[in-house]
């Protein structure tokens, strides 16, 4: 899908062809030598690149303040990405996924991020549920739950945190009974994207005994008779997307709906997570590419004691380590990718690095970016602000990054 809106489809080849221009009208998505996102990238990843970059300056870009402070879900928006394939990125072709890459999802959620950074978290996390469902589903369940959600008809929800077990996932407590040919759920999911808005919520529950080996992945509904969520959330960040609990109540879900075997649960759950932490990598990537963007035209214009601050060599250092960290922490990302598509076995040690380095980095990023900003980078009429906001929580959600740093270690201590 996102190869014929590359190549074929007249109407979106617009948005490709434009994709440079739009870029450039906008000083803070401008690519810079040094730090240009395209450098490595083969003249294909460079389309769909330029595509989401031109996505993200004209339908992003322009609503991201009202978004957040309206606190509302651009559901329109998101399906015009889904128009351009961004809806199941790396899902298979045949229930209507692009078919890309993992390094084609991260160049893609890098690029939009730059114009919406919450609201591409939250594609990048609807991307993740859709491709657990087609990865481990049967051809029934694939071609059942998929096509709604790859034209993103459908959004999903990640269902695994709980108000009792967050790093410590598999201690999760909400049990599915088993009667007949329905299983009965109980228990409340915390801190959901999407919750209360989806429509599909891929939930981790309980239907064996304790700990990883007792947990199944179902496909709970919207509208399922005792499926309830808690208030919308009060954040810090990720305004355009609505948090809420998740509540079962003796919830009938079908045994259709189950994702893989009883017991796999778990599995698939991290399965998806070590993706989704290369996707909130480079969501937290694109933020600090535009934070750079910003900060280097900013001291470009505000005088102070007579002369740009662009002219302090202290600023020129602090700029130069941002862009240095924005590098580093896309050629990790970006390695993480090929590792995770490639099914190597170094690649759950490289997505927790990746995640690890590159929430911290670039939030650090966005943040000196605020500080070259003075005064301004604090108030709403800067964007700069709205970028620190949206990438703080990065370094919590996919698993926090002190248990990135639990991962990486496990993996160092086995060898």
């Amino acid at each position: 899908m996102l190869r014929d809106s590359c190549w074929r489809v007249g109407a979106r080849l617009c948005f490709l062809r434009a994709g440079v221009r739009a870029a450039a009208e906008s000083g803070r998505r401008a690519l810079v030598s040094c730090i240009d996102p395209s450098i490595g990238l083969n003249e294909e990843q460079k389309e769909f690149q330029k595509v989401a970059f031109n996505f993200a300056a004209r339908e992003m870009a322009p609503h991201t303040a009202e978004w957040d402070q309206k606190e509302l879900f651009p559901v329109d928006v998101m399906r015009k990405a889904a128009q351009l394939g961004f809806g199941g990125v790396y899902m298979r072709t045949d229930v209507g996924g692009s078919g890309l890459s993992r390094l084609d999802a991260s160049v893609i959620f890098e690029a939009l991020a730059t114009g919406c950074t919450s609201t591409t978290a939250y594609i990048s996390i609807h991307n993740m549920c859709a491709w657990m469902i087609d990865a481990f589903g049967s051809e029934e369940q694939r071609h059942r739950f998929c096509p709604p959600l790859c034209a993103m008809e459908k959004f999903a929800s990640y269902c695994l945190t709980e108000p009792g077990s967050g790093s410590d996932a598999a201690s999760l407590l909400t049990s599915a009974k088993r009667q007949g040919d329905h299983y009965v759920l109980n228990g409340t999911k915390a801190f959901i994207s999407g919750g209360g808005e989806a429509d599909t919520y891929v939930v981790m529950c309980r239907t064996g005994g304790p700990g990883p080996k007792g947990i199944s992945c179902v496909v709970v509904e919207k509208g399922a008779p005792g499926l309830s969520f808690g208030k919308k959330e009060k954040k810090m960040g990720w305004n355009s997307q609505p948090t809420r609990a998740v509540i079962f109540e003796d919830c009938a879900v079908p045994v259709a709906n189950r994702i893989g075997a009883e017991g796999q649960g778990f599995l698939i759950a991290m399965q998806g997570l070590n993706g989704g932490r290369v996707n909130i990598a480079s969501c937290s990537l694109g933020a600090a590419h535009a934070s750079v963007i910003l900060a280097r035209d900013h001291l470009k214009i505000r005088k102070q004691f007579g002369v740009p601050l662009a002219n302090n060599q202290y600023l020129q250092f602090k700029l130069a380590d941002m862009a240095t960290r924005l590098v580093a922490s896309r050629m990790m990302i970006r390695s993480a990718a090929v590792a995770l598509q490639e099914e190597r076995e170094d690649a759950v040690a490289l997505c927790s690095m990746a995640k690890l380095f590159a929430t911290d980095e670039c939030f650090a990023i966005c943040n000196q970016a605020l500080q070259m900003h003075g005064g301004y980078g604090y108030l709403k009429d800067y964007v700069v602000q709205q970028y620190v906001r949206d990438t703080r929580v990065h370094q919590i959600l996919e698993g926090s990054n002190e248990v990135m740093r639990m991962l990486v270690s496990r993996s160092l201590l086995q060898e």
